[in-house]
């Protein structure tokens, strides 16, 4: 005999981690990077410019410039590195849906916790605890780059490694919020 299952969906109902209700620290500090994630969202824009410019220049008028190939990678990492922060508030980051949606919503919130806690804020210490000396080096030589005709300012590009980590921390202490706030009925 077939097991019953919902009318709606045809299947087993799943549930969402994003059925972790917030907390008004989580609501600010989500608003905050989401923000930020709209406005940097046009950097995607003006990197599709650059390219329609630089391939316009390389194969209509023959003209290839250094300084269109490295703002587009800059513009490339850039956009990466603010998106990170705002995929995880909106929760487009990776997970193993195969065996996810198979598990209790209070499963799933142990497992978020105990990876923001034990695995992603480390990497975002130890990324942040290297690239400010890193950056501070280049900030302090006012650091260009090394190809003729490239681009000025490359510490201003460099920096851009902190504030997309020190985002992403502030996305994933939101998590951590919110997780511990449905285990452990805690609201912040």
């Amino acid at each position: 005999m077939a097991e019953a299952r919902p009318a709606d969906t045809g299947g087993p109902a799943k549930i969402s981690i994003e059925s972790i209700p917030h907390t008004a620290l989580t609501r600010r500090l989500d608003r905050v990077i989401l923000r930020v994630g709209e406005i940097s969202a046009y950097i995607w824009l003006v990197l599709v410019a650059v390219i329609i410019v630089n391939v316009v220049l390389r194969y209509v008028f023959g003209r290839g410039y250094i300084l269109f190939e490295e703002i587009q990678w800059h513009l490339f990492a850039i956009g990466f590195l603010i998106g990170l922060s705002y995929t995880m508030v909106r929760d487009g980051h990776v997970r193993v849906d195969i065996l996810s949606e198979r598990w209790s919503l209070r499963r799933r919130a142990w497992i978020d916790l105990l990876g923001y806690v034990l695995l992603l804020l480390p990497i975002i210490f130890l990324v942040i605890r290297y690239a400010v000396p890193f950056v501070e080096r280049a900030w302090t030589l006012n650091e260009v780059s090394a190809a003729p005709g490239g681009l000025p300012f490359r510490w201003v590009i460099k920096s851009f490694m902190i504030w997309g980590f020190l985002l992403l921390a502030v996305s994933a202490i939101s998590r951590i919020v919110r997780c511990w706030a449905f285990l452990f009925g805690a609201r912040a």
